[in-house]
């Protein structure tokens, strides 16, 4: 069977580029094709391309343009801000607070921050995901710097309070970052009314290209890090290095389309999502995880009991699901996700992440459905 032909329900990993998005980038590959930091025609016409493109994610997340910094994506936005701010303000504190149900890109760099003196406390959660807000305000004590909570959840969509989060923060005087990378192009981010200090996201989540992202720094909290890479002054020298012009190109005009379409693809997934829910809670033993809570509209991870999750994904080889995030689904461990919710391993390996998109159809869901109820009914059986 051809990739044509398999049914992609992974789209929390990646999304295919718009055809609009590839378009719009490749003049800027050939025709013009200048370095945006040259200082003649073919430069500044590469320049204007990027500071528009800039224009236009700000346009999608409600912030200025001179807020956003591009990057190579959401990790290496992540690694700009969490080393920078902390090591920038080290000299305030050495206290950072986090989650046990972050994506690795902080996680990661959460513990290399440990190794170089920092303290982390990593939140739990209850069996939906949530944090205890009240646990928050404790944990928070005078050498606490930073906390830092995704806006939405890449393996079960639940999307965390950030607003009311930020506001116990700040009324601490402590800063707040955010991974937004799953949330940007799916729900409306506003990061001037969330009030949050720094944000990270990516291109590819939101059908741009990949290699590209942004590092937002709030400019009215008067936010600055540290500059750990060095190279040149590009991006006012917090990310030195020649810019992608074509990918950026690509990413603001992923931004402009996700800012028009925004509401017509939210009812589209919500009613894919109720769909495909229905459908996987006829299987006896699924379990939606979150179910009940505020999730994105295109996410839905479900576990299945008295299943070999090692054998799951084999048996299921039409479709393009995932037993987790894209970083460490190669891997047969349980979710760290659900582990830190308190699913038993065996749930947590026999568990899937479906994640739909703007190409997905309700025919895919049917027959994905089909696929699923057919590879755990034989599971079971083998296990009888």
């Amino acid at each position: 069977m051809s990739l044509t032909e398999k049914i992609y329900l992974d789209y929390n990993a990646t999304t295919p580029a718009d055809p609009k998005v590839v378009e719009a980038m490749l003049p800027y590959f050939t025709e013009y094709f200048g370095n945006a930091s040259s200082d003649h025609s073919f430069g500044w016409y590469a320049d204007d391309a990027v500071e528009t493109a800039r224009e236009q994610v700000a346009r999608l997340v409600s912030c200025r343009p001179t807020e956003l910094t591009f990057t190579s994506g959401a990790t290496e936005a992540a690694n700009l801000a969490l080393f920078g701010f902390c090591r920038k303000n080290r000299g305030k504190g050495n206290h950072i607070i986090s989650c046990k149900t972050e994506h690795k890109a902080v996680l990661d760099t959460l513990e290399a921050l440990e190794s170089d003196g920092f303290e982390v406390t990593y939140l739990d959660v209850d069996r939906q995901g949530n944090i205890d807000l009240g646990e928050l305000q404790e944990v928070i004590k005078s050498s606490t710097i930073l906390v830092s909570l995704m806006l939405a959840n890449n393996e079960t969509g639940l999307i965390h309070p950030l607003k009311t989060i930020t506001e116990i923060a700040h009324s601490q005087n402590v800063a707040v970052m955010s991974d937004i990378t799953q949330a940007v192009g799916k729900i409306p981010v506003d990061l001037q009314n969330l009030g949050i200090d720094m944000a990270v996201f990516s291109s590819h989540k939101l059908y741009g290209p990949k290699g590209v992202g942004a590092l937002y720094l709030n400019k009215s909290n008067n936010i600055s890090i540290d500059k750990h890479l060095f190279g040149g002054k590009h991006e006012k020298g917090t990310r030195p290095g020649t810019l992608n012009v074509p990918g950026i190109v690509g990413f603001g005009e992923a931004c402009s389309i996700a800012q028009t379409s925004l509401e017509e693809n939210h009812q589209k997934l919500t009613t894919l999502q109720n769909l495909l829910e229905q459908e996987l809670l006829t299987i006896e033993g699924a379990t939606i995880n979150c179910q009940n809570e505020e999730r994105l509209p295109n996410t839905t991870n479900v576990s299945f009991k008295g299943v070999d999750g090692s054998k799951l994904l084999r048996y299921l080889n039409n479709l393009a699901v995932s037993r987790g995030s894209a970083c460490t689904s190669n891997q047969v461990n349980p979710s760290h996700v659900l582990k830190a919710m308190g699913v038993e391993d065996e749930m947590a390996l026999a568990s899937l992440r479906i994640s739909t998109g703007q190409n997905t159809s309700p025919e895919q869901i049917e027959k994905a459905v089909f696929e699923i109820k057919k590879a755990v009914n034989q599971l079971k059986s083998i296990t009888v």
